[in-house]
């Protein structure tokens, strides 16, 4: 079955129209179906009530009482001492029976059954409704006939009826008018954000999500969509920077590897020693692509989720002495000086591969940045059942507004790219995805002027 698609405005009119609907139906049906039952069940109540009444006051009390307590109920009262009527009421009342007398049948029959009290359902031959009696004896040879009609007998019930089909017609059309206009009101907003929504989807991440309204559930809306919007932004000039960076990063390599091959071929070709200059050159600069394009595919799969994590228990002091060795060739041809500060062998569980390039990642950002004395520290502090290892440089330092900004790929300071020393620029961004991955608690504290320490937390 194809399903029918409407606008907001219709639904939510509909829904209302229906919910109205509903509501007229339900009251009809109190009015039509259960309205009598409801009368009869309350005088029921009421008549008893009178007769217990008259009953227990009927010594102390004279006919005064009787008339009020007649008048008030819209009842009749009649009362029989030795076959002979000492009081009645049912002059005064609507709806009573008239012209009884003690020979009537329900009265003889109450009479001759000696019982102390007994209900007869009568039609009254005056008006024809359905009229109830109650009879009690009060005491011997005295008796007491209470009795009301059981269906409405004021005209002022029958005008209700009347003017309640006028008001059904007129709250049902304005209801349907409202219900539109209420509609309007709050698909308009809605109406507006998903407008707005296209235009964001077609690139427009500049204007806000304006919407004037006080119903919260719409400002909540608005308020994620600008929320969106900004973190799109974000991201587009993100990709914008990492297109500009990447292209920056491949095309001095592919520069340099241009360059030298054809110095090779032009200038060099009979010069052994400065053709293998040259060609060693080349193998470095293909090889800082390699790394590159490998850093990109590392980082679009951590991101992606594709890599799954392999925890194993390892020793972590041999792995970090093995990465910095990896670094022998900084301490012999520039002079870098690697330390290493532990007081004890750790064993962690977690994904050594992954761990390792988090730690190669975070001394090779340590060599780029580090200061003057090219010192890069390595520590490891066991904090409450949780092992921190600890890489710091002794560089500028970072300004306390952009601690947050460090981990996104390519970001400096300056906002001119420039190479690293080593590396692609995407290191942190590597880490940050790694630590993210194993849940691990991460961060950097800076002095500015002293240096920076770039940190990790695994449990133990």
């Amino acid at each position: 079955m194809k399903q029918i698609n409407r606008s907001l405005t219709m639904h939510i009119w509909s829904y209302l129209a229906i919910f109205l609907t509903l509501i007229l139906a339900l009251l009809w049906i109190l009015q039509v179906l259960f309205f009598d039952v409801y009368y009869e069940k309350r005088t029921t109540k009421i008549i008893d009530l009178i007769a217990y009444k008259t009953k227990k006051s009927y010594i102390n009390e004279d006919t005064t009482f009787f008339d009020k307590l007649s008048y008030n109920n819209n009842a009749c009262i009649q009362i029989i001492k030795d076959n002979v009527t000492v009081y009645s009421s049912n002059g005064t009342r609507k709806g009573c029976l008239y012209n009884v007398d003690e020979n009537n049948t329900y009265i003889t029959d109450f009479i001759n059954s000696n019982k102390t009290k007994k209900n007869y359902k009568l039609i009254n031959p005056e008006l024809e409704n359905k009229t109830l009696v109650s009879a009690i004896k009060l005491e011997d040879n005295t008796y007491a006939f209470i009795n009301a009609s059981l269906e409405p007998t004021d005209p002022a019930i029958s005008i209700i009826r009347d003017e309640l089909i006028f008001v059904s017609l007129f709250i049902y059309i304005s209801s349907f008018i409202l219900s539109y206009f209420i509609s309007r009101r709050i698909s308009t907003p809605i109406l507006k954000i998903n407008e707005r929504s296209k235009e964001m989807a077609k690139g427009d991440l500049d204007t806000p999500f304006n919407v004037n309204e006080n119903i919260t559930e719409i400002k909540e809306l608005a308020d994620t969509l600008n929320y969106t919007r900004k973190e799109l932004s974000k991201i587009n000039e993100t990709r914008k920077d990492l297109l500009a960076n990447v292209s920056h990063d491949l095309k001095t390599p592919l520069t340099m590897i241009k360059a030298y091959a054809e110095m090779s071929r032009d200038l060099n070709k009979d010069d052994p020693i400065k053709r293998e200059e040259n060609l060693n050159i080349i193998i470095e600069e293909t090889e800082r692509l390699n790394l590159l394009v490998n850093d990109i595919l590392e980082l679009s799969k951590n991101e992606s989720n594709m890599n799954e994590l392999n925890i194993t228990k390892f020793n972590i002091n041999n792995e970090i002495i093995s990465i910095i060795h990896r670094f022998d060739y900084l301490k012999e041809q520039e002079g870098y000086n690697f330390i290493f500060n532990t007081d004890k062998e750790y064993t962690v569980s977690c994904d050594k591969n992954k761990i390792n390039q988090v730690i190669y990642n975070l001394i090779i950002n340590a060599v780029n940045y580090t200061g003057k004395d090219k010192l890069v520290t390595i520590s490891l502090k066991e904090k409450k059942k949780k092992l921190r290892v600890e890489i710091t440089d002794t560089g500028k330092g970072i300004k306390k507004e952009e601690i947050n900004k460090i981990w996104e790929k390519y970001y400096k300071s300056e906002k001119n790219h420039q190479r690293n020393k080593i590396g692609t620029g995407l290191g942190l961004s590597i880490v940050k995805s790694i630590l993210i991955k194993h849940n691990f608690n991460y961060g950097v504290t800076s002095t500015v002027g002293k240096g920076t320490t770039f940190y990790f937390d695994i449990n133990i």
